[in-house]
């Protein structure tokens, strides 16, 4: 078969260039501007346990959560958030922590002058602030708040709860109109208004533009999308992401990644949180994982080291592989919060656990260490190749052991010091550890 003449190509991928927005600092994390994408949660614990809350700030800070916001929705939960500060700085957890106020949130903050000034950012839904009369004057005294205490607020409009005073002004108005938009389309125009709007009164009212963040979610794909390209091109904010009410188990993930893919791609987005709902007593840390996941493959960051491996087919009959790609997967994030301070760039690490002689030993070539596993008939030998070249052939019942010990060796050896040699070099150091 014969090649095409190579020929310029346009590149079919464009540069991932996020559009410019104004910085906002979260405690020390930098929110938009020229900050990485950052990854944040939420706890579902009574912020009033405080046990409960700081357990579960300090597992998903752990699972890399940079922000974590918490329920701040009564007396005793204001009452609990200096507490929980507190008490995450002794065990040396200083994570930011964002308070979630709705109705009543001008009067937590004013009542309780601690919880205001422990709190890192407050996050406000200029749908329920208030309502009525009521409504700018409950906003504009939580504004005043964050003023005083030097704190970023994100306004947080949700389709669930949205400013129905506005929403019935733009339905009359489009229904005057000789084109009309369809109710989506008018939906969509009232969540972005409702953003636009109260960032401008929060400026009007003296919150600095880099105090500011804005989100405006809903929980279908195709809106979300449409909402936040409309509200990332009519405003510099720093926007976060999210898909509401995304769902449970791949539903939630494969949503979430759908909308928020498509916009990361287009460059929107400064912050995002995946809203998976878990499992009756799932764990919460899920999201944190699925959030970084997105971005690392999308190119985007880098948080743990990759393992490739293949679906397996009838060349794979055995689950060695399968439980070998588990095993190390698992190996390398629960390494990460110690490996992160003591081998830097240990997350650009890529790791290659692939099943038969078709593809492994060309897929663990690429790899910076890999290891392709006999198929079903194939001798019972496996090869393992180290930046590219075969470093050593594994055989005998404990395979996976000793190759969990060579991704070890591999990451001491190339991420251990400031000197770390020629990168063959590594290879023949880590394989003559056998």
């Amino acid at each position: 078969m014969n090649c095409a003449p190579f020929t310029t190509i346009a590149p079919l991928i464009h540069p991932l260039q996020r559009q410019k927005t104004v910085g906002v600092q979260v405690g020390d994390v930098l929110v938009g501007g020229k900050g990485p994408i950052v990854v944040q949660s939420m706890t579902n614990t009574d912020t009033a346990d405080v046990d409960a809350t700081v357990a579960q700030v300090a597992a998903l800070a752990k699972a890399g959560s940079e922000l974590v916001r918490i329920t701040v929705d009564r007396t005793e939960s204001a009452q609990g958030v200096a507490k929980i500060r507190e008490r995450l700085d002794r065990l040396g957890i200083h994570v930011p922590l964002v308070g979630d106020f709705h109705y009543i949130g001008h009067k937590l903050l004013a009542d309780h002058p601690d919880c205001a000034q422990a709190l890192a950012k407050y996050r406000i839904n200029p749908g329920n602030v208030g309502f009525k009369d009521k409504r700018d004057k409950q906003f504009g005294a939580i504004i005043e708040t964050a003023i005083k205490y030097n704190k970023p607020v994100r306004i947080g409009v949700n389709w669930g709860s949205l400013d129905q005073a506005l929403l019935t002004s733009l339905m009359n108005q489009n229904a005057e109109i000789g084109s009309p938009l369809n109710a989506s389309q008018v939906m969509q125009e009232a969540i972005v208004q409702s953003a636009l709007l109260s960032a401008q009164e929060a400026e009007r009212i003296g919150l600095s533009r880099d105090k500011i963040i804005l989100s405006a979610k809903v929980s279908e794909v195709q809106s979300l999308i449409a909402v936040y390209a409309e509200l990332a091109r009519r405003s510099d904010h720093a926007l976060h992401l999210g898909l509401t009410e995304a769902g449970m188990g791949t539903k939630g993930i494969v949503a979430s990644s759908a909308a928020l893919g498509i916009l990361l791609q287009q460059g929107i987005g400064d912050t995002i949180r995946i809203s998976l709902t878990p499992e009756p007593g799932g764990d919460r840390t899920r999201e944190v994982q699925v959030a970084q996941e997105l971005l690392q493959v999308m190119g985007f960051r880098s948080f743990v080291p990759i393992v490739a491996a293949c679906p397996g087919c009838g060349r794979t009959t055995s689950t060695t592989f399968q439980e070998l790609a588990a095993k190390i997967q698992d190996q390398l994030r629960a390494n990460m919060p110690i490996w992160r301070d003591t081998y830097p760039g240990v997350e650009e690490l890529k790791v290659a656990v692939m099943g038969c002689i078709v593809n492994g030993p060309g897929e663990s070539k690429h790899a910076d260490i890999g290891i392709s596993l006999p198929g079903t008939g194939e001798t019972p030998a496996a090869p393992v190749f180290i930046d590219g070249r075969k470093a050593a052939t594994l055989r005998g019942a404990k395979i996976a052991e000793e190759f969990e010990e060579l991704v070890q060796d591999y990451v001491r050896t190339r991420y251990g010091g400031s000197d770390n040699g020629d990168i063959g070099e590594i290879g023949e150091a880590v394989a003559n550890s056998l």
